[in-house]
């Protein structure tokens, strides 16, 4: 069965579109989890963010959801074979949920195909096209659920920052704090991670930068000392 073994936990992704990846593991473990009780992890996928949010803060309550039936299935399974059993999983759409809880952490690795050519298969479409999960409506209900000094942190390419940051004004969201991610320090940077607040914090907005690989093709420094607690040879 095809899968991912972390420190531990284990991510079987046979199931599902989007498999274990470098965008998620980056989510899971620079999201700020500073005074969060609550979290809501919008397009779970595999559990892997929930996973890896729940190892680094064991009481967190946390919601996950997905809309994708086997990749619920496959998520329902990876907590079930985990050490944290209260996990609580919704399966559906997002725009259709309701919580009578806001949450002090919402993360998303988010659909962010937009004008790129569709695949033929409607399980992959669904994870990486916002034909159904617009940047609008993500922002929108990641905004109604926020709670007045939570967070929203998402993953993206960089190409799609500027749309992002027009639904997240339109959701009165200002972004706070973004982290470029290189693969090596001779390319430009392909993927951002943004934290999100409400507009009405008065914050300073905080750059920062990630090298995943060294010039000599091994981890960075930087990304081993991140993701540590996870992978096996860190």
């Amino acid at each position: 069965m095809s899968g991912f073994t972390f420190k531990q936990f284990h991510i079987n992704h046979g199931k599902c579109a989007m498999k274990v990846g470098t965008d998620g593991i980056l989510l899971g473990a620079w999201a700020p989890l500073e005074e969060a009780n609550t979290a809501l992890d919008i397009g779970t996928g595999t559990g892997l963010i929930s996973l890896m949010l729940k190892q680094r803060s064991p009481h967190l309550n946390i919601t996950a959801v997905e809309i994708d039936q086997a990749a619920f299935l496959q998520a329902k399974e990876n907590i079930s074979a985990s050490p944290w059993q209260d996990l609580n999983l919704w399966q559906g759409d997002i725009k259709k949920f309701q919580a009578n809880t806001v949450f002090d952490l919402i993360v998303s690795n988010p659909p962010f195909f937009n004008d790129s050519l569709k695949s033929d298969n409607a399980q992959r479409m669904t994870a990486r096209h916002t034909d159904g999960l617009s940047f609008d409506s993500l922002c929108a209900k990641a905004a109604s659920f926020l709670s007045e000094k939570g967070r929203f942190c998402v993953v993206l390419p960089t190409t799609e920052l500027n749309r992002f940051e027009n639904a997240a004004n339109n959701a009165n969201l200002a972004v706070i704090k973004k982290l470029w991610v290189f693969t090596t320090q001779k390319k430009v940077a392909k993927r951002l991670l943004l934290c999100l607040a409400h507009n009405n914090e008065l914050q300073t907005l905080v750059e920062e930068e990630l090298i995943i690989h060294a010039e000599s093709g091994e981890y960075s420094t930087a990304y081993k000392q991140l993701c540590r607690d996870f992978y096996l040879n860190f």
